[in-house]
């Protein structure tokens, strides 16, 4: 079975094409800056090097028709007609309370989406688009919804409700969601098997931390809790996110300031975080590098960044009344070992023991960096949306 897994934002599509007999990455790329003359299409077959080029993509119709056409491109394509996708899995944001799990699209399916738009009105709206397109240039494959929240649907009452209003629940459906569920799912599965161990059987702890970042709490298999909340600003402090603070500060700043409520929502999402603690950047990379050229600003953002992961990771082992294994993943999580060496540095009260070399060596693939001595795993475990987003849209597909 080939699978093409889609990922719409609100100016570009990611793609990635899986023969699934063995889950093989066929083709993959990135279209660009859609609306513009100018839009930028980067299509890479695996093996071979990257094509990249220039041209006018209007809307995500044109965009996915310049894809397709690209995957049975005589020099460029990997298909000999587009009739071979049998199916394609779309990344969808915000499922709500609606959608526990991944579903085949239909009408219904696509009505569902549209009323959680207010959840996710950045994301949902660009997905629904993805959606539209790929149903009308692949009429013949199946289509299925993998959300991004359905994951965290088995969090208990206690976890995700809010200590506000009831009503606010009841009329607005405020509440607790999360995000990164597919990554949480696919790296905690993966942790499993690296340790021969039974998922159902295993308290994890799952960091998935890049520019966006969320910790979830793992228990026999099921999100039980997680640190992004009704929105994806909630939780851990990130590239850009101020994540928690005392939302007393944002009346009182809108005060002082005479911001807007779209200025104030902008200053905490775009202008907070590892940017606004150091004043130089929102990437982990010069972050380091300027914390060790003995900028302070940089040191600081640095030791709020990790304090902050470690306060969540204590927190969730108490949650669960112990934790079996501890998992990296994304961008920082995968990179960064002195981020993994701050954070794991003052867990040992958890037993957490790091193996220093096998932490700053880090080969390609999943690996443990703990040592033999440790009496919780911690684990390096780069992340894979995209083929979880395949196996799900496979399974459906064959469930049918």
């Amino acid at each position: 079975m080939k699978v093409l897994v889609i990922n719409c934002g609100s100016s570009s599509i990611k793609y990635e094409l899986f023969d699934m007999d063995g889950e093989q990455v066929l083709a993959k790329g990135l279209v660009e800056r859609i609306g513009s003359d100018r839009s930028i299409v980067n299509h890479r077959i695996t093996g071979q090097e990257p094509w990249v080029e220039t041209a006018e993509i209007l809307d995500h119709r044109q965009g996915l028709n310049r894809v397709l056409s690209l995957l049975v491109d005589r020099e460029q394509g990997v298909l000999k007609s587009i009739d071979e996708v049998d199916a394609v899995g779309h990344r969808v944001v915000h499922g709500g309370e609606t959608f526990a799990e991944s579903v085949l699209i239909d009408e219904k399916v696509i009505q569902a989406i549209r009323e959680n738009i207010d959840l996710a009105p950045l994301h949902n709206p660009p997905n629904l688009s993805g959606i539209d397109a790929a149903r009308h240039h692949l009429p013949h494959a199946q289509h299925a919804a993998v959300f991004d929240t359905a994951f965290h649907q088995t969090m208990p009452d206690y976890a995700y409700m809010y200590a506000l209003p009831r009503v606010l629940y009841q009329k607005h459906k405020v509440r607790r969601y999360g995000f990164h569920g597919t990554s949480h799912q696919y790296v905690t599965r993966r942790a499993a098997r690296m340790l021969n161990r039974s998922l159902e059987e295993m308290n994890l702890i799952s960091c998935h931390i890049g520019n966006g970042a969320s910790c979830t709490a793992v228990q026999g298999g099921r999100s039980v809790d997680t640190s992004m909340g009704m929105t994806p600003l909630e939780g851990l402090m990130m590239g850009t996110r101020s994540g928690d603070i005392d939302p007393a500060i944002v009346p009182f700043v809108m005060a002082k300031e005479e911001l807007t409520l779209a200025e104030v929502n902008s200053m905490m999402n775009k202008h907070s975080g590892l940017m606004g603690v150091s004043g130089l950047s929102g990437d982990m990379r010069e972050i380091t590098e300027a914390a060790f050229e003995g900028n302070e600003r940089g040191r600081l953002a640095l030791e709020m960044y990790t304090y902050r992961l470690r306060k969540t990771i204590g927190a969730y082992a108490a949650a669960m009344n112990g934790v079996d294994a501890l998992i990296f993943t994304a961008g920082v999580g995968e990179n960064s070992s002195l981020v993994r060496e701050w954070t794991c540095r003052d867990l040992t009260y958890l037993g957490v023991e790091l193996d220093p070399e096998k932490n700053a060596e880090l080969p390609e693939g999943p690996q443990i960096i703990s040592t033999p001595e440790s009496r919780v795993a911690v684990l390096v475990i780069p992340t894979d949306e995209e083929l979880m987003i395949a196996r799900e849209t496979q399974r459906l597909a064959r469930e049918e």
